[in-house]
């Protein structure tokens, strides 16, 4: 075992030391990794200085293509899009770096963007970068406590928002007013600047307060960027969903950029002249790694979409691929299932044949909608890469690569070059053994991994490196098939112990999406007499499908095919709709109070649709 390390270790440090050279640096890195796990201690090509901004768009300029097309805006108003080329994105970036500088934002002070999917939001994010300033990014439809949280737990200096978010039919998100609810409580705040979005009148105050367009007004074009050494840090991005005091997730310059860069282009297959769309949200990972610093430190051409799936109808993805001539798609499973519950004839409507790639990001994807995906989207000719990572990761860890490996529904493959996983059991021994669940774990550092918790770098180590010493711990489960394939079951807190039997709340929801007119699922534990731990189903139909004891029936025969009778929910609840947070996250904390008949659900202000609490309600 400790040979075979050293031996991953060796190739894990000649790898990354010529995947480094991938970005430019002002001066180049002679170290590439000392990092140590056993201390919690992560750090790569040390002595390189660079600048992330500059990676992200001067460099292709000075290659002679500032005129390309950077990114293609596509607003909530199908009507509506713009292309902004990599020469309009630096000047643009360049203006609201000087504005920053002019009101003291200064290498590593923080600042707050509380937007939605905006080009200002990723000027933002950029111009942070090239002055040193970290950014910390907020999901534009967090609550203002949530805002509050994030701003004095990394005590930011400005805050960057907009007058309304605009998203579906919702043209009037108040986020300035949600910002103002809580601005007092924040002290750190000395400046907001609101980009006027709506036109819409909202309060300003004075002294404080300033439009984006005044904010800009007459900055020079040209803004030197800040030498940054590899190491320090590029942003703060708080983990959603998690309890209690938010976790602050820090990110630093040199291995997250690199890491990106490589991962971006490998995954996805990238070639220049692609147009490549990820439809997350900035407010997440997604959005940071995969349409801010990978793509653009790539030279890519991308589409960024304010609108969501639904509006003005279930087609808006599709329309959309058309529209652009989308070659590369990003999306979640979570999409995938809503839009795949209103049938086929929606993306039937429209041409797709200008897809080569199809990607999913979020949550293992399950057979029927990967099934769809592959068939209906892709028309049985794009490879499906289902990527495997995590906020804390910084970027992709296990996933297919386009054209290479062959794929299995569900499964994300195979860990990328330079990253080494393994499972293992309770106690912390490698399986060995095909097929059987364990804890995944990383073994070697890789260039994105994140350096700690924003003021709290304990937690970091107690959270990531305690419960498998030696290993980077994921808090997911996984197994590995008799063909060396990775299967990630789920967090290990979504583990079910039935009977002795551990078994993954991913693996029992693929089961029932698999039965007959199933359009997603969500599992539980609950307190069970016999089992001691019995399964709880919250089950969707497709449209138009009702709800039926031949129904529970295929979905108990489902299960019992694909898992065993001993994975058989012991209880099946057929519900309109999930409680899920706005980035798709299912709230497991809600259905765990249902199913033990607990009157006390806990705070839903995060929900994306409250109302569906009370179709859970209906036993």
């Amino acid at each position: 075992m400790i040979q075979k390390n050293q031996n991953n270790l060796a190739i894990s440090q000649e790898f990354w030391k010529k995947e480094g050279k991938r970005i430019d640096w002002f001066t180049e890195y002679t170290k590439v990794n000392e990092s140590n796990f056993s201390q919690g201690h992560i750090e790569w090509f040390s002595d390189g200085i660079l600048n992330a901004s500059y990676n992200c768009i001067d460099r292709h300029i000075l290659q002679g293509n500032g005129n390309r097309t950077a990114l293609i805006w596509q607003s909530n108003d199908p009507a509506v899009s713009k292309k902004i080329s990599y020469q309009e994105l630096l000047d643009q970036v360049c203006a609201f770096s000087n504005a920053l500088k002019e009101i003291n934002i200064q290498k590593g002070d923080r600042v707050c963007i509380y937007m939605q999917m905006i080009p200002e939001a990723i000027v933002a994010m950029l111009a942070c970068a090239r002055i040193g300033a970290i950014h910390s990014v907020v999901f534009g439809a967090f609550s203002s406590t949530a805002l509050e949280n994030r701003i004095n737990d990394s005590q930011c200096k400005a805050l960057i928002t907009q007058d309304f978010g605009i998203r579906g039919l919702k043209l009037d998100i108040p986020m300035k007013d949600n910002a103002d609810k809580i601005l007092d409580n924040c002290p750190s705040i000395e400046k907001v600047i609101v980009v006027n979005r709506s036109n819409n009148s909202i309060n300003m105050q004075q002294g404080r307060d300033i439009f984006w367009h005044d904010f800009v007004m007459n900055q020079p074009r040209t803004c030197e960027p800040e030498k940054m050494n590899a190491e320090d840090p590029l942003f703060i991005l708080y983990t959603s969903g998690s309890t209690g005091k938010p976790k602050g997730v820090l990110h630093t310059t040199g291995g997250y950029l690199v890491y990106t860069s490589y991962t971006h282009q490998k995954v996805f297959d990238y070639q220049q002249g692609d147009i490549y769309w990820c439809t997350a949200d900035i407010g997440w990972i997604t959005g940071h790694s995969y349409i801010v610093y990978g793509p653009l430190s790539n030279g890519a051409t991308q589409v960024i979409f304010e609108g969501v799936p639904n509006y003005p109808d279930f087609g808006r993805f599709w329309q959309i691929i058309e529209q652009h001539q989308v070659n590369i798609f990003y999306t979640a499973p979570t999409a995938l299932r809503a839009l795949m519950k209103e049938g086929n004839s929606w993306p039937q409507r429209y041409n797709l044949d200008s897809l080569k790639v199809l990607g999913t990001v979020g949550e293992p994807i399950k057979s029927p909608e990967w099934r769809w995906y592959y068939e209906i989207i892709g028309q049985s000719n794009c490879p499906i890469v289902d990527t495997w990572w995590q906020t804390e990761t910084g970027g992709i860890l296990i996933s297919p690569i386009p054209h290479q490996t062959e794929l299995k529904p569900g499964s994300a493959t195979h860990p990328l070059p330079g990253i080494f996983p393994e499972i293992l059991d309770e106690n912390q021994k490698k399986i060995e053994e095909a097929n059987k669940t364990g804890f995944l774990v990383i073994t070697e550092s890789w260039p994105g991994q994140m350096r700690t918790v924003y003021g709290d770098h304990q937690r970091f180590i107690d959270t990531y490196f305690s419960q498998a010493p030696g290993n980077y711990f994921t808090g997911d489960g996984a197994y590995v098939d008799e063909d060396g394939y990775y299967w990630i079951t789920g967090r290990v807190d979504d583990v079910l112990n039935v009977s002795g039997h551990r078994i993954g709340t991913a693996e029992v929801e693929g089961a029932i999406g698999a039965a007959n007119g199933v359009a997603e699922a969500a599992v539980i534990g609950y307190n069970h007499e016999i089992t001691g731990e019995g399964i709880y189903a919250f089950v969707t139909l497709m449209t138009g499908i009702d709800p039926s004891e031949a129904i529970k029936n295929d979905i108990l025969a489902s299960v019992a095919k694909i898992i065993g009778p001993h994975a058989k929910p012991s209880v099946i609840q057929f519900v309109s709709g999930l409680p899920k947070t706005r980035s798709g996250k299912i709230m497991r904390r809600i259905l765990k109070k249902i199913a033990q008949n607990e009157s006390d659900l806990g705070d839903i202000s995060t929900l994306a649709d409250p109302s569906v609490i009370d179709s859970l309600l209906k036993k």
